[in-house]
Formats: C-alpha cells, sequence, structure tokens
C-alpha cells in the first residue's frame, strides 16, 4: 500500500509484481474423494440422469438432466458415486454436490478426444463449460446482443493473488493455442489481451491486441478495462455483453488451448494459496479437491475460530468447511488466523468520508450504506448508484465504523438481480 507522507491523498494499493520470487507450483495429489459442484437444484427423482454407485470416467460429462441448457461438471477423476446432495453456496447460490469415490485405476473417457481435430462451438459448450478459469460461452449465444470483442483478462482480481499472471507468464503457447480455438469456433476476430504494465512483452503474435493495466489497484476490474477499449467512461445502465464485450480470464483461454492440444479436458486448476501470515504460495489441484487435502500437502494447520477465505482479502467470502471442494473459478484460498480477523461492527457511520474518496466509481458511499441497511435496495439502486459499485471492496477496508460495506452491496445486487429475473420469468 502507498500512502501520502502527510497523508493528504488517498492509499492506493499495487498489484504484486514478486512472481519471480515464488517456487514453481506444488502439485497436490488426487485426493481420495472429489465432489463437483453444479449449479443449480437437484432434479426430480424421476428425471436425474445419474445415481449413486455410478461409475464415472476422468473426463466424463456429469449431467443432472438431458437438457443441454443446463450446468454440468466434469469428473477430473475416476471413480464411482458417493452421493448427490444440495449444497448452499455464496449469497444464497444454490448448487448440487456430486462427490466420487476414487478408484486406484484411471479410466478415460473418449466422447471429447473425438471432437478436437476439427473445434467447433457446439464441442465447446458441451464439454469445455467446466475448464479451469471458468469458462463460459453463455455470452456468446444471445443473438439480440451480438459479441463484437473477446478481452482476456490477465490481471488478477484481487489483491495478494498471482494466479492470473503466473498463467500468463508461463503458458504462452497455450494461450495462444486457446485464442486461435476462440477466433475458429466464435468467428470473433477482434480480441483484446489485458495484462499488467510490468509483463506486456512477448505478445505481439499471439493473436490479439495487447493493451497494458496500471499497477494500481482495482485497475484490472473487468469495468475500467472496458474504458479503455471503449475509450469512455462505462455505462451505467449496460453490461459488458451489451456493449459487445465478453470477458474471460487468462486460465480459461489457456485451458482452453491446453484441451484441444492434447485432446483432453484441462482439469487441474492453478491457486495461489495465502497462509496466516501473509505468505503465498503456488498450488495445482485437480477441480473437486477438497481444499483441506491442500492444507495438509501445505503444512497448514487450522485452530478453532481461524478462517478460511475463498479469494483474496478484499473480495473474498468464507467458507464454513474444510472439504469445500476446489472450483473451476478458485483463484485463491486464504487462511487468516483467528487474532487477525478484522472486526465488524454495527455502529453508525460517522460521515468521515473515507469511503467515498477511496471509492473508484465516485459513489457516495455514505448515503448508500444508509439505505442498504435498511434493506431498501431498490431505492440504493435508484437514488445512490448501487450498481455503478466496482466490487473492489476498499470502502469496507477503510471503514473506521467497520461497517461490512461491500457485504451490503453484494447482497443487495443479489437480492436484486433475483427479483429482475422472476420479472423476466413472468413476463
Amino acid at each position: 500500500m502507498r500512502r501520502s507522507f502527510l497523508g493528504l491523498t488517498t492509499p492506493r494499493f499495487q498489484y504484486d509484481t514478486i512472481l519471480g520470487k515464488l517456487p514453481a507450483p506444488v502439485k497436490i495429489a488426487t485426493p481420495e474423494r472429489a465432489t463437483f459442484l453444479i449449479e443449480g437444484k437437484i432434479a426430480q427423482a424421476n428425471n436425474i440422469l445419474i445415481k449413486k454407485g455410478d461409475h464415472v470416467k476422468t473426463g466424463q460429462k456429469i449431467s443432472l438432466t438431458d437438457d443441454p441448457a443446463d450446468a454440468y461438471a466434469i469428473s477430473s477423476v475416476t471413480g464411482r458415486i458417493a452421493s448427490i446432495e444440495p449444497f448452499p453456496g455464496e449469497y444464497g447460490r444454490k448448487y448440487t454436490a456430486v462427490s466420487i469415490d476414487v478408484a486406484d485405476v484411471e479410466e478415460h473417457d473418449t466422447a471429447f478426444e473425438a471432437l478436437c481435430d476439427h473445434p467447433t462451438r457446439e464441442a465447446a459448450e458441451t464439454y469445455l463449460s467446466f475448464l479451469p478459469g471458468d469458462f463460459s460461452f453463455k455470452a456468446l449465444n444471445d443473438p439480440d446482443k451480438p459479441i463484437h470483442t473477446l478481452v482476456i483478462n490477465a490481471v488478477d482480481r484481487d489483491l495478494f493473488v498471482v494466479t492470473a499472471r503466473y498463467a500468463i507468464a508461463t503458458r504462452l503457447n497455450d494461450l495462444k493455442k486457446g485464442i486461435g480455438i476462440l477466433k475458429s469456433i466464435t468467428g470473433i476476430d477482434k480480441v483484446v489481451l489485458a495484462a499488467p504494465r510490468d509483463t506486456l512483452q512477448g505478445y505481439g503474435e499471439i493473436g490479439a491486441t495487447a493493451i497494458s493495466i496500471e499497477s494500481t489497484y482495482p485497475y484490472g476490474s473487468p469495468y475500467f478495462i472496458a474504458q479503455n477499449i471503449l475509450g469512455h467512461e462505462f455505462p451505467v445502465n449496460k453490461s459488458f455483453q451489451e456493449l459487445g464485450l465478453c470477458f474471460l480470464s487468462v486460465e480459461a483461454v489457456v485451458s482452453l488451448g491446453r484441451s484441444f492440444d492434447r485432446k483432453k479436458i484441462a482439469d487441474t486448476k492453478l491457486v495461489t494459496l495465502i497462509d496466516k501470515d501473509g505468505n503465498r504460495s503456488l498450488i495445482t489441484a485437480k477441480i473437486g479437491t477438497p481444499i483441506n487435502d491442500i492444507f495438509k500437502a501445505s503444512h497448514l494447520t487450522l485452530n478453532d475460530q481461524d478462517r478460511i477465505i475463498i479469494g483474496g482479502p478484499m473480495t473474498g467470502y468464507t467458507v464454513f468447511s474444510e472439504s469445500y471442494p476446489i472450483q473451476p473459478g478458485t483463484d485463491a484460498i486464504m487462511v487468516q488466523g483467528k487474532d487477525d480477523i478484522a472486526l465488524v461492527s454495527d455502529y453508525p457511520c460517522i460521515n468521515c468520508g473515507e469511503c467515498i474518496r477511496v471509492c473508484p466509481a465516485r459513489i457516495q458511499v455514505n448515503l448508500l450504506i444508509r439505505l442498504l441497511e435498511a434493506g431498501q435496495f431498490e431505492d440504493a439502486a435508484e437514488n445512490y448508484d448501487l450498481f455503478s459499485c466496482l466490487d473492489c471492496g476498499l470502502c469496507s477496508f477503510v471503514c473506521v465504523s467497520r461497517i461490512p460495506i461491500f457485504q451490503y452491496i453484494t447482497l443487495a445486487k443479489y437480492e436484486l438481480g433475483k427479483v429482475n429475473a422472476e420479472e423476466t420469468t413472468d413476463e
């Protein structure tokens, strides 16, 4: 963190540049049981496609229903299904957890291999929505909102995290391959690579236009990147899709290239591990690996009241079980000792103005939070720019009253999103 000597300016947080000092990623052994989270509730018993005891191969698609539009998982292990259970996610999201007891002998499903010589969008949609890096084709499938620019984000989403930085620094050939496949299957020629300014070299012939991103957090946010591409501030009432932009993580595009090149679906996730002392290391683990396996392999001991955070210190969320599995979008795991956990309170806002000064979107946060605490989410969106928030978490960090502002904002966006989805369904 950089702060003015006289204390007259807002503190500035810098993205890390320590990558060269980190050792190579540690490979975590295949777990005894892997768990895959499929978005959505368990289907009706008479419609569900899988059941306890079914044999599953590595690389096999696991679907709950026969609807191709529904979410699915790709097994990273071979074994038998041990359980199929509902799983509550963050902020009310609902998943179905499919757990597999891993067999001693690995078998590979060959359905995807047969499609690799001629990459198509259908093949990618059918098998690659569970890639490391959280790959998604949803934004590319709406004919009413056509995409004209693919944006590959190589900037990590939070402080302390170096997952994206490592991926772009070490897997350039796979990235180039992935960009070529993206262009081929989507028909979109304009691809932009957003990378940290200090790493912007060697990208001249990968098939994408490289743009540099400032090292100050949160300039790696898609909103700031979009402003860079558009040449003007991001319109509050527009989505990326409405502006013809589709954001992809650099690891997702790398995984796409690796999958087609090796004719096997990539299933190993790169994760930044942050221990109680703030020390960082990189690990690779199969998707579905419980985080307790990572703690054991890293000799990291958890004590009563320690906190496990998925993500970084500014925007991560707490999980309450060491059996929580690595998912396609798990870029970081952070552990805080009980004595280092920042306290939150219901103490009222004192109008110090720190949140307003630090907010990159220039929101009147002190007024916004009053409506959010009262549950007046619609008024907050209409009168105090709720949806202008970039989800950086800086307001919570500087709050003198220790109000969990970022969590209030995230909850409000989630609740309003549910309301809007219900209204759209009714129409």
